[in-house]
């Protein structure tokens, strides 16, 4: 499902027009951005959780070259599946 498909869907349950639906999908975006960028988690109750985790310094290898190479540590985000989201999709 693409943004577009979702902003129609939801505009249509909401029985608002597209344009107030993707504005209100954009800010829910931006809330959840701001939010892991600042370190804290986000949490959907029945849809699930947002976190920042810490990705560990490694080494790999260039597939141009196959020289070994350090990765530094990142931060990436998360998303861990609420059970009733797991459970709507088994």
């Amino acid at each position: 499902m693409t943004k577009a498909e979702l902003v129609a869907i939801m505009a249509k349950n909401a029985g608002g027009s597209k344009i107030s639906a993707e504005r209100a999908m954009n800010a829910m975006v931006a809330s959840i951005v701001e939010s892991l960028r600042r370190g804290r988690r986000v949490t959907i109750s029945g849809f699930g959780t947002f976190v920042v985790a810490r990705r560990a310094a490694r080494n790999g290898r260039d597939p141009r070259t196959g020289k070994q190479i350090h990765i530094p540590t990142a931060k990436v985000p998360r998303f861990r599946a609420s059970r009733g989201l797991k459970a709507a999709i088994r």
